[in-house]
């Protein structure tokens, strides 16, 4: 399965605007933290975008806060240790992509899913059921 980053930043931002209507966040902004953080795992940051239906709003702001920290403390560490971060970097925009994959098969799963359903829901109907 190939995705590119461009698609995985277009798939996480369609979740992440599914947040409650009172929440007032910057998705663009959020995607950017997220997908640049070096500090959190793959499923980590599935975990965080799977519970974007329910974050409040004190956990956006939070959440924000930890990436912008995370963010300037890993700058201050690339200047001491360049290779690391560079390893880093390369396996936080490996991960990105496994994550899109991990999407694209929950969403094929999903749809095949709602096909089964559909066709048992068919035939219950010839049948009189």
């Amino acid at each position: 399965m190939n995705i590119s980053k461009e698609q995985v930043d277009l798939l996480v931002l369609d979740l992440l605007k599914l947040h409650l209507e009172e929440i007032e966040v910057d998705e663009e902004e959020f995607l950017d933290l997220l997908k640049g953080s070096l500090s959190l795992s793959l499923t980590e940051k599935k975990r965080v975008i799977d519970a974007v239906p329910e974050l409040s709003q004190f956990q956006f702001d939070e959440l924000k806060k930890v990436f912008l920290e995370e963010r300037e403390k890993f700058r201050e560490l690339a200047q001491a240790h360049p290779e690391d971060i560079k390893k880093l970097l390369v396996k936080q925009q490996q991960e990105w992509i496994e994550l899109g994959e991990v999407y694209l098969l929950e969403q094929e799963k999903n749809n095949t899913k709602g096909q089964d359903e559909q066709k048992i829901d068919d035939i219950k109907k010839s049948l009189g059921l």
